[in-house]
């Protein structure tokens, strides 16, 4: 090949690395893009408005941060809340929310856009997601390939079940954590693949902003550990990976543990052992392998024998005294949970109850996942072949080809990286499995996974038709060609048709899958403006003739509660409730969500299943001006507290033993609101707040009077009064209920 050849294939590789690049960070734009619309789409359809129940407190304390600084923050003392002990937030908070959120209040205000703080907490999410999709890219790049890292950025940023967490408004501790996740584990890859102390302190950082972000921190202090495990069981452990390892393990902890809400449990909690097990196994590794190249193998065995039988009998020796000591607490609940479904639910009633920690339903893979959930068994298998085909290094160290020992090495590297996902893979999985609100774990997982397997598809598909249609090659080749032609057909002679049986397979393959992506944005989209956009404060309910209302209820009611009730009154409704009553009314509420003292949340829960002359002398002791509740018996609102009732029942009856399950069901044992029902639910202030004057009604055509809409059945009691409670307020469609507490002396 001449120079000038050379030159001409050399420039033609440069336009084509430029024209790659840009598609690179075209495609990369696109979906960015593509993540933030649809998280705005609730903004469009309501207006700047926080979701849920769990975001109003994060949005209060971001408020709070940004007036009054970190150390204030830190040092806050929540009078508002859990009345009458309060609450400390600085240890009880995970801060790295509002870290974020005040990141983006003074960006803002630093480039001359000023924001205020509602309108900077409706920017985290869609913004961390935009993130979040840039970061799947550069592990999918790390691991497999620059083109299934494309396709895995496309999947993630429009993938339904990381939308659930992460739509503008939806300001919960998961829009940032997924984000923190994947970058803890790009960097961790990356410290494994290299054996560099920079990645590994990387790792480090990534995992303090989780730890600061979520609880879900322990997912990763556990996962890693479980790795290196796995890596050390199938032969794969290296030098790389014990500096990867043990520099991650003593920065993340000891960074970990400047979060007040982690403080020392890193070195005290049970959930924590796994991974300082790990850290001494490795290093007892390291100087296993140091004596190794020292003694004879028999000098070597008969140390190891003396080492592990004095080792094994220290470490339970040690363990047994912390554990016996309580200095290493046992595992948490949830923990236990996520080991055991079923534990909760016999056990720790108040987290059972939370609809999100129930184990998940086939559907609902579907539903979050769709063609990525089809796809990943073979994305799993396709990862797995490459690892079984993997090229073994040579004992010598050289190559009869020079580079191709270092090419085996390079390899071994980037399939360490793919083992890892691999096991996060599976492990989400299983986590999906056992609770909803981990299906979030799982989706980016889904998506890498899928884009692997999609990428292969892809490639496989290509190289047939490039076969087929030269003219389809890169400008590479077609320069090749051009300086060493092929040799023209003999005229006569019969050519092999281009439109083969593989060819054909393949385009029709090709055909289904871009179809499948399709079908798969089209989804995603959808779910994207109708099942996750809705906040929970405000309602978009369709008439009977197809025309919109806007259902404002709660909004209401705690407008009413803001400017018709004294500034310091307290107001009683069950937890679900309370961060939305103090942060939208501004008024004292007795429990909220933080669910942390199950007896204070038990004693709301029995107050609301006793009767009215059990109930009074609990309110007053607590008291208790207000009472709220949330009924849908009126409009058919589904989330209401008498379908709630029967958690209040078992978490009350799980600290005061005189409340029994048993005595608010029918004979057969069911829970029916009807003449049916037990004695004790026709009787308790629940039933006859949600019910009063309810009998005096009809709801719909032809059906008796106190007929409920949403249970479908009529009442069991109609003849409610009260003594102690008086009605103080009723939403439009009778969604929240308000009642007064009488004062002794009123009556």
């Amino acid at each position: 090949m001449s120079s000038l050849d050379v030159e001409a294939v050399s420039t033609d590789s440069k336009v084509n690395r430029i024209i790659s690049k840009s598609l690179e960070t075209l495609i990369l734009l696109i979906a960015a893009l593509l993540c933030v619309l649809p998280r705005v789409v609730s903004v469009v359809k309501y207006e700047s408005i926080i979701h849920e129940f769990d975001p109003y407190f994060q949005y209060r304390a971001s408020q709070y941060f940004i007036k009054n600084g970190m150390y204030d923050f830190h040092n806050w003392f929540d009078e508002r809340t859990w009345y009458p002990i309060g609450r400390i937030v600085g240890p009880t908070v995970y801060p790295g929310l509002m870290w974020s959120a005040a990141a983006v209040y003074y960006f803002m205000e630093f480039i001359g856009f000023p924001v205020d703080v509602r309108n900077a907490c409706m920017i985290v999410s869609p913004l961390w997601a935009a993130f979040t999709v840039l970061i799947t890219y550069k592990i999918v790049k790390a691991v497999w390939s620059k083109g299934a890292g494309l396709i895995a950025a496309m999947l993630v940023s429009i993938i339904p079940g990381y939308i659930s967490r992460s739509v503008s408004g939806s300001f919960d501790n998961e829009c940032i954590s997924i984000f923190a996740l994947l970058l803890t584990f790009y960097l961790w890859i990356r410290a494994v693949q290299t054996g560099s102390m920079f990645y590994a302190m990387g790792c480090s950082l990534a995992y303090f902003y989780m730890a600061s972000a979520w609880g879900g921190y322990v997912y990763i202090i556990n996962l890693i550990p479980l790795y290196v495990l796995v890596m050390i069981v199938f032969g794969r452990y290296s030098d790389r990976l014990f500096t990867a390892y043990t520099t991650f393990y003593i920065l993340g902890i000891i960074l970990s543990m400047q979060i007040q809400f982690v403080s020392f449990m890193p070195v005290q909690s049970g959930e924590h052992l796994a991974s300082f097990g790990m850290f001494a196994f490795c290093t007892v590794i390291e100087i296993a392998l140091f004596f190794y190249r020292l003694l004879t193998r028999e000098e070597f065995m008969s140390l190891v024998k003396a080492v592990l039988a004095i080792g094994l009998v220290s470490l339970f020796a040690v363990m047994g005294v912390l554990s016996y000591t309580g200095y290493i607490t046992p595992w948490t609940g949830r923990f236990y949970n996520l080991l055991h479904p079923t534990y909760a639910k016999s056990h720790i009633p108040i987290i059972a109850s939370v609809s999100e920690h129930q184990p998940t339903a086939w559907p609902h893979f579907f539903t979050d996942l769709h063609i990525t959930g089809i796809i990943f068994p073979a994305g799993i298998w396709i990862m797995f072949m490459a690892l079984k085909n993997e090229r073994k290094p040579i004992a010598t160290g050289k190559s009869k080809e020079g580079h191709e020992e270092e090419e085996i090495q390079d390899e071994r590297r980037k399939n360490d990286g793919l083992f890892f996902v691999g096991v996060y893979s599976l492990v989400s999985l299983y986590f999906s499995g056992v609770m909803v609100r981990l299906m979030l774990v799982l989706a980016p997982a889904s998506c890498i996974v899928a884009s692997i397997g999609i990428s292969t598809i892809f490639e496989n598909i290509i190289g047939i038709l490039q076969k087929a249609f030269p003219h389809l090659r890169t400008g590479v080749t077609r320069v090749q060609n051009a300086i060493h032609p092929k040799p023209r057909p003999i005229p006569g002679q019969k050519q092999k048709s281009l439109f083969s049986g593989p060819v054909i397979v393949s385009m029709f393959i090709l055909l289904i899958v871009v179809a499948l992506l399709l079908v798969y944005g089209a989804h995603c989209l959808w779910m994207a403006s109708t099942g996750y956009s809705s906040p929970s404060i405000v309602m978009a309910w369709y008439r009977q003739d197809g025309s919109l209302i806007m259902v404002d209820d709660y909004r209401e009611a705690y407008s009413w509660l803001r400017h018709n009730t004294d500034v310091n009154a307290r107001v009683m409704s069950w937890w679900d409730y309370g961060y939305q009553i103090t942060a939208v009314a501004n008024r004292t509420v007795l429990v909220d969500n933080n669910t942390w003292n199950n007896s204070h949340i038990a004693t709301v829960g029995t107050a609301m299943s006793s009767t009215e002359e059990d109930a009074y002398p609990i309110l007053r002791m607590l008291d208790v001006d207000y009472i709220l509740v949330v009924f849908g018996g009126m409009s058919g609102y589904g989330g209401d507290d008498i379908n709630k009732f029967l958690w209040m029942v078992r978490i009350g009856g799980g600290v005061f033993p005189r409340i029994k399950e048993k005595d608010y069901l029918s004979k057969r044992g069911e829970y029916r609101v009807d003449a049916e029902g037990g004695s004790a639910l026709h009787n308790c202030i629940l039933y006859k707040m949600c019910y009063y004057d309810f009998g005096k009604i009809q709801t719909m055509q032809g059906a008796p009077t106190g007929y409920d809409v949403e249970r479908r059945m009529e009442i069991g009691n109609k003849d409610i009064s009260f003594h102690h409670l008086e009605e103080a307020y009723t939403s439009e469609r009778w969604i929240i209920r308000i009642f007064r507490v009488k004062k002794e002396d009123s009556f």
